[in-house]
């Protein structure tokens, strides 16, 4: 199974013109709910479900969308197949859940609860995250800063059957890749163009500790 990847760009001008009208074009049928092509776009690229519009506020997906607009049953059980991440959450801090019952479309309070597959407590997922974005900043920060790099949410490893992560960071020329095992993160970061720079680290609620470096 392919390792599931994070699209943390922001920006707009890190993507090429034809990648950003494609993405557009996704965001725009979504927000005016024209569903069949929505579909279309996905067909060509399921990984496209997760995808906010480049340079947008909302940080809204098909399925924020989706539950915004209230969709009926079948087009939204259609929209789940693609595997969309209902524990992914916009610039608001909103679930696709969130949005729906908060907007009174109750009929979709039973599709759209995430099914965890990875069960870790809440207190937990909160430490794995700040320790893990300390460890992206301590490796990538420039970056990160220059290209308003939006950061990985281990959340979204609780509803992966395969709970593995890819995070390329754009300018390093490689990037991070991070796997929950039990309630830890076993995460590896390396930049291809530069000898030696490989590290492992393993993070748990108490800390990052890095167990191997110098490969890659």
């Amino acid at each position: 199974m392919a390792t599931a990847e994070w699209d943390g760009v922001t920006r707009r001008d890190t993507y090429k013109e034809h990648v950003l009208a494609n993405r557009d074009a996704l965001a725009d049928a979504a927000r005016d709910g024209r569903w069949d092509e929505v579909f279309a776009r996905l067909d060509e690229d399921p990984s496209l479900v997760n995808a906010w519009r480049p340079g947008g506020t909302s940080w809204y997906t098909p399925v924020h969308q989706a539950a915004w607009h209230g969709v009926d049953l079948p087009t939204v059980r259609r929209l789940l197949t693609y595997g969309p991440w209902l524990t992914l959450r916009d610039a608001r801090g909103d679930r696709p859940l969130d949005i729906a019952l908060r907007g009174g479309r109750a009929h979709l309070d039973g599709p759209l609860v995430p099914v965890v597959r990875n069960p870790v407590s809440t207190d937990t997922l909160t430490a794995l995250r700040r320790h893990l974005h300390g460890l992206v900043r301590e490796r990538a920060a420039e970056l990160v800063d220059e290209q308003e790099l939006r950061l990985p949410e281990p959340v979204v490893l609780t509803e992966l059957g395969d709970p593995g992560l890819w995070f390329a960071v754009p300018g390093m020329y490689g990037g991070f890749h991070i796997v929950l095992r039990g309630e830890e993160l076993a995460v590896e970061s390396w930049s291809r163009v530069v000898g030696g720079s490989g590290q492992r680290h393993l993070i748990t609620r108490d800390g990052c500790v890095l167990t191997e470096q110098g490969f890659v």
